[in-house]
Parts: C-alpha cells; sequence; structure tokens
C-alpha cells in the first residue's frame, strides 16, 4: 500500500533507518513490508555511480520493483539514495498512479560524517572517495515545499524516528488523487522528464525560429 522513500547522502544511516521502519510496521501491523534497494539487485556501486547509463537503468529497475510491490496491503520501503529531484517526482508520479500515500524519510549528515562512516565500512562495501564525492555534490536535497517530497521526515544521526508521525502521515492520510498525466503516463519510462523537455524546448524553438522566418519575410 504506502511507500516510504528514503533519502541521503551516501553511508548516512539510510538502511539501518530502513530495517527500523520494518521491524517498527511488522511488530504494529499485519501488513507485509518490502525493503527494495540496491543491495536486492546486487548493485556494485563503485561501477554503477561511475557510469551515467548504468545509473540510469538501477534507477529504472528500483521504480520498477517498487511498482511490482505497492499494492494496496502491503508497505514497501524503497532504500535507495533517491538523491535526484525529477527521480523522486517519477516515484510521486507512481503513488498518485496508484493511488497509495507515501512519505520521505530524509538521513540528515554533514559530508563528514557520512564520509566517516564509508572509511570505516569493510572496503568491498566503501564507495571510492571521488564517486562519493560526486555524490554528494550531486545530492538534490529534498524540500516539503514541493509535493513529492512531503510528508517529509528529517532524521539527524542521533534521533529516535518519530513512527507514530510516518505511520499516521501512511495510513491517516489521503492518497493524492490520480490525474490525467499520471494516468496517461507509463511508469516503465525512466526518462518521462527529460523527453517531456524535450519536446517543449523543440516546440519553443520550431516557435522561434517560424517568428524569425517571418520577421525576415
Amino acid at each position: 500500500m504506502p511507500l516510504i522513500v528514503m533519502c541521503g547522502y551516501p553511508c548516512s544511516g539510510k538502511t539501518r533507518r530502513a530495517e527500523e521502519l520494518k521491524v517498527y510496521f511488522e511488530q504494529s501491523t499485519e501488513r507485509k513490508v518490502h525493503i527494495v534497494g540496491d543491495g536486492a539487485l546486487g548493485v556494485e556501486k563503485n561501477s554503477v555511480y561511475a557510469d551515467s547509463q548504468k545509473e540510469k537503468n538501477v534507477r529504472a529497475s528500483l521504480k520498477a520493483e517498487v511498482e511490482r510491490k505497492v499494492n494496496k496491503d502491503d508497505i514497501v520501503i524503497l532504500d535507495s539514495l533517491n538523491y535526484i529531484k525529477g527521480y523522486r517526482y517519477e516515484l510521486f508520479c507512481l503513488i498518485k498512479h496508484a493511488q497509495t500515500p507515501h512519505c520521505l524519510v530524509y538521513c540528515l549528515t554533514s559530508g563528514e560524517q557520512s564520509s566517516s562512516w564509508n572509511t570505516s565500512r569493510d572496503a568491498a562495501e566503501q564507495y571510492t572517495q571521488d564517486i562519493f564525492d560526486a555524490l554528494v555534490l550531486r545530492f538534490e536535497a529534498p524540500d516539503s515545499r514541493n509535493r513529492w517530497d512531503s510528508p517529509l521526515f528529517t532524521i539527524l544521526k542521533d534521533d529516535t524516528l518519530p513512527f507514530e508521525a510516518i505511520s499516521d502521515a501512511l495510513f491517516k492520510r489521503k492518497a493524492p488523487p490520480p490525474n490525467q498525466s499520471t494516468q496517461s503516463q507509463p511508469l516503465s519510462s525512466a526518462n518521462f522528464l527529460y523527453e517531456l523537455d524535450k519536446i517543449t524546448q523543440d516546440v519553443l524553438m520550431s516557435q522561434l525560429h517560424n517568428g524569425g522566418m517571418g520577421r525576415n519575410q
């Protein structure tokens, strides 16, 4: 049923928080809880995040897995970086289409703290420093003023998760109603925003070109 989107820097505690949420909802409800994430896909993160096409494919695979698991009964937790606001918007379109609520859990840490946690991992689990730094630079922080980033729960490293508030956001709030764009948009298209922008630019360029020709005549 509902979707919880985790968000944060690499090594910011997202997986630990996702597991805490899973335990809470399994104990407090009779619903199944599914965690969808890079680990389940067997992602080799340094290879993937060094290649934009591989990263795009992973995001598409994660979204497709979320779409398969979202239903009227279960809870889905997406445990990944989710650092691109356009991707979070695509997830919002997905839940509107499915007519189910969602929320965002933002694990807020400093780059220094996350880097320290990264280097304390086993070598095979670490991001290289170059990849880590690049992901931090590219990170687009969530903003609760954006409907796709709301409700937003910002969690610091020593905070206790507000379990009841998150539960209320998922079960005591109406799902966003579907509209024509979400109903007609094929959810499997990972580059919807890019294609929409490209079409818009083509139309504008055509209008400018035609206007220029008219003036020249």
